[in-house]
């Protein structure tokens, strides 16, 4: 089972009317919710399950500028941003603390690729949008206290920070819905209604909601409810396996990670512990029908993703691509995705964690998890308008990112949605980019 989180009041009746219904009940849906509202538009969210049920309650809580592809660092500054106000704004506790993020270098090769980021990143947005520096091998590990290894050196951003993925966005939901909002649960929407080639509904499982925008911010859901629409999203999932220790007396307060293991101390005292840079692919069709596109990102992790064929690829082969709207569909059958552990990974990373910080044990772990995140060729989000249909939006493909670049990717899809002048150029997200010849390029940010 996936991490407790904080549960909303349910609301399954749907309004009549709204100007845009957004699909999905994870960070990105819940951002673009409220950036849409404070716009002075009326929105509904549909949740198919629980208010961030699968992964933007199954991830580390980063949220960060360190060592982000290019293409989205930007955006994570905008996002940071973000973070630091939605509790006073919303009048909420995300668990939000300006804790810093430090990447530890292992040796000299990995402290010259940090250095060789942080060059690019400051040319790119200046030294005074980012106040990474690079540390000794003192400093870091004076930032990583009681750690037992002298490390090569690393990267540090005082003003990267944490939040409580459990608790953040259904405090954020809550709070929209006190303000207006319908927040939906459990109400999966089954399609999407058009007159004209344009809007003009959804279908839920609990009535329809006439509406002349969609935004669907489905996760790892995405690909399979937009291709029901005609529309083509290169999105596979891949599986990161997570745990969380037992309240711990000290240890860092500093996140950090190194190239075996990454952790965050927690609210409670306690911390989560993952795998760093390693993950599972579940072979579906899809894998398949996606391989030449995801050729260059596979060719990058060769040694750090594990593929596996399982009873998943056997699930979605049987589904249809089509259904009809009058009869429950597949979401309403799985609610949740909640997918088993990679022991082999997790293991592996407690043991880092250990040797690390000898003082800590005997540690304790409380709970395992983990969850399905959403990828994209070029591990970059799609925050786009959908070419050819008027009134379809798509945020996804966050590839690992989202909780963290969560409130500004909200902000951005709210601003294409509303036609306003975007928070940073959107570009680099639009959807056009996977089949508009553009090359496929993978940046070599974490």
């Amino acid at each position: 089972m996936g991490p407790p989180t904080e549960r909303i009041t349910e609301d399954r009746t749907p309004p009549d009317h709204v100007d845009v219904v957004v699909v999905g009940g994870g960070v990105i849906g819940i951002s673009t919710a409220r950036a849409l509202a404070e716009k002075g538009l009326s929105v509904a969210v549909c949740e198919k399950g629980y208010i961030a049920g699968e992964q933007s309650s199954r991830n580390w809580g980063w949220c960060r500028a360190t060592h982000r592809d290019l293409r989205e660092l930007e955006l994570s500054l905008e996002s940071l941003k973000l973070w630091r106000r939605i509790d006073a704004e919303l009048g909420i506790d995300t668990g939000f603390r300006e804790c810093g993020i430090l990447y530890a270098a292992d040796d000299a090769k990995a402290l010259a690729d940090h250095e060789a980021w942080l060059a690019r990143a400051v040319a790119l947005v200046g030294r005074d949008a980012l106040d990474s520096r690079i540390t000794s091998p003192d400093e870091t590990g004076a930032l990583m206290s009681g750690t037992s290894r002298r490390f090569a050196g690393g990267i540090y951003t005082p003003s990267d920070g944490r939040a409580e993925p459990q608790r953040a966005v259904p405090a954020m939901a809550a709070a929209l819905r006190e303000r207006g909002v319908k927040v939906l649960t459990p109400c999966a929407v089954r399609g999407i209604e058009t007159s004209g080639g344009a809007i003009h509904g959804v279908v839920t499982e609990h009535g329809r909601i006439r509406c002349s925008s969609v935004v669907i911010a489905g996760g790892a859901w995405t690909r399979y409810f937009a291709g029901s629409l005609g529309v083509d999203v290169p999105q596979l999932m891949v599986r990161s396996s997570v745990m969380r220790t037992a309240p711990l007396d000290g240890g860092p307060d500093v996140s950090a990670c190194n190239q075996e293991m990454g952790y965050r101390k927690r609210l409670d005292g306690g911390y989560t512990i993952a795998n760093a840079f390693h993950s599972y692919h579940d072979i579906t069709p899809d894998s398949f029908r996606l391989l030449v596109k995801f050729l260059p990102a596979l060719r990058s992790q060769i040694g750090s993703i594990k593929l596996g064929l399982n009873a998943r690829f056997f699930e979605e082969l049987r589904r249809p691509r089509r259904w009809p709207l009058d009869r429950p569909t597949v979401f309403e059958t799985a609610r949740t995705l909640d997918p088993v552990p990679v022991e082999s990974f997790n293991e592996a990373a407690v043991t880092e964690f250990r040797k690390l910080f000898p003082a800590l044990n005997p540690l304790r772990i409380e709970q395992a998890w983990a969850g399905y995140i959403d990828v994209t060729p070029d591990a970059v989000p799609v925050i786009s308008r959908v070419d050819g249909k008027p009134g379809l939006f798509i945020a996804t493909g966050f590839s690992g990112h989202g909780f963290g670049i969560g409130p500004g990717a909200g902000r951005l899809m709210a601003d294409i949605v509303a036609n306003d002048a975007p928070i940073v150029d959107p570009r680099a997200f639009r959807l056009s980019r996977f089949f508009d010849g553009s090359k496929i390029e993978l940046d070599g940010g974490f």
